[in-house]
């Protein structure tokens, strides 16, 4: 089937970067980001599918989650610093413009995304979420499971880059619960989530979020454990593990050096050049089904410094 058009509140901007010349071996992704219209590609997880860019304008769940606010203008960011990439992908990149969250209305602002997203997914899309905070992660969760995949019974586990679990118990959803809701909708639907975190820092979790993950089954490795093999190998086993992957990169599980412009810097933190290798991994093994990257706060970055590092990490994403 073909999408109908996607419930967005801000339709696709202009693209600006460095212009060199309109031919292929000048070409920047400014230059190849079309507007996306509806239209339908082989479903699947085939390694070329379409990939479709879209905002998550929302900093409630941070604000609900007493972190610092600024995310709602992240999406905005991190196009302006994949803007003047140069474009080396295979796959076309097209741009549907953004879901934003009005005040403190997270949940409809979650809801829009989600049904944008699943029919991204029913058209054979592969979405990048660009939020926001990481409230994000529930807004693709929704799209996920409300995708034809999942009711046809793909197996699909939620691998994240983090340094935190982000399994709060909490009256309130925010950017700390959108993994135990997911969980919780899992066990509604008469299914298990399939959950791992890559980054996770001991002293930023109390003992309660590890228990919670213990019962809930949730792999992770240490920030201090990550070193490459290490990490190549976690991935390697959560990959065998399910059919699908949708991967969520919350930029505070790199070093405060490399993203300063996050919600909550990490005084320690997983090296970049092993976030990196993770994507490839994941890129590489064929079952990346939807991906966002979260926490972008552009208000405390230095230099562009961390929008830079999210544009690289989409533009090794989609590679």
């Amino acid at each position: 089937m073909v999408s109908p058009a996607l419930p967005v509140d801000v339709p696709p901007q202009p693209w600006t970067g460095r212009f060199d010349g309109d031919g292929d071996e000048h070409r920047r992704w400014w230059q190849a980001v079309t507007p996306y219209a509806p239209r339908t590609v082989p479903v699947g997880v085939p390694a070329g599918r379409p990939a479709v860019i879209l905002g998550f304008g929302s900093d409630a769940g941070v604000r609900r989650n007493k972190g610092r606010t600024g995310a709602a203008a992240a999406p905005a960011a991190i196009r302006t610093a994949l803007g003047p990439l140069a474009f080396h992908l295979a796959r076309a990149v097209h741009d549907a413009g953004d879901v934003t969250v009005a005040g403190d209305a997270l949940e409809a602002g979650q809801a829009r995304a989600g049904l944008a997203i699943t029919g991204l997914l029913d058209a054979g899309q592969l979405p990048v979420v660009l939020g926001g905070g990481h409230e994000t992660a529930f807004a693709s969760y929704l799209g996920v499971a409300g995708s034809a995949a999942v009711r046809e019974g793909l197996s699909v586990g939620v691998l994240n880059l983090d340094a935190h679990f982000d399994l709060r118990d909490e009256p309130v959803p925010s950017s700390g619960t959108p993994f135990l809701q997911m969980a919780r909708a899992e066990a509604v639907a008469g299914r298990e989530l399939r959950y791992a975190v890559i980054g996770i820092s001991e002293p930023n979790n109390t003992r309660t979020l590890f228990k919670t993950a213990d019962e809930l089954g949730v792999d992770y490795l240490l920030d201090e454990d990550c070193s490459a093999d290490a990490a190549q190998a976690f991935v390697a086993a959560f990959l065998a593990q399910v059919d699908a992957v949708y991967l969520t990169i919350d930029l505070d599980v790199l070093p405060a050096s490399v993203a300063p412009g996050v919600s909550a810097p990490a005084a320690f933190g997983v090296p970049l050049p092993v976030i990196s290798a993770v994507c490839r991994q994941v890129a590489a093994s064929g079952k990346l089904l939807h991906l966002d990257i979260a926490e972008l706060n552009p208000e405390f970055d230095i230099d562009g410094r961390t929008a830079k590092v999210a544009a690289r990490l989409v533009n090794t994403l989609l590679g």
